[in-house]
């Protein structure tokens, strides 16, 4: 069974060529990809991995808020038992907030240019870790 993964686009960003591009790519490499679209807010988001039972949640984020959304995401999670659900982090992501994402509990972060080969790989790695939780 393949890797489910959700790609959101939490908050009032309305850009999604990136998401969709990171979609397909993970679509092509073997994942089923559940695309919510754009300015979701953070609650739809949880509801959506919790229903869906996805292995690994992905934010794209180019609106600038990114460490205030992907802290409510993480705590959403964990209010609803499901903070075991790794979330990575996408998008227009300043180096100097790499760290502070990691920290506040973002499995990884993978900011603008990143090669897909690359977020593919580390997906792949963390819906395996999960299936062997």
């Amino acid at each position: 069974m393949p890797a489910r993964i959700l790609i959101a686009k939490p908050g009032l960003d309305g850009h999604d060529r990136g998401a969709k591009l990171v979609a397909y790519a993970l679509r092509d490499a073997g994942f089923e990809v559940i695309y919510t679209g754009i300015r979701q807010r953070t609650d739809e988001i949880v509801a959506v991995a919790v229903q869906e039972d996805v292995d690994v949640l992905g934010l794209s984020i180019l609106s600038g808020a990114h460490i205030s959304l992907t802290a409510k995401v993480i705590e959403g999670l964990k209010e609803v038992g499901a903070g075991d659900i790794p979330v990575v982090v996408g998008g227009t992501i300043p180096p100097s907030d790499q760290e502070r994402l990691l920290a506040i509990g973002a499995a990884a972060v993978y900011p603008t240019g990143t090669p897909l080969s690359v977020l593919v790989e580390g997906l792949r790695q963390l819906a395996d870790d999960d299936a062997r939780r």
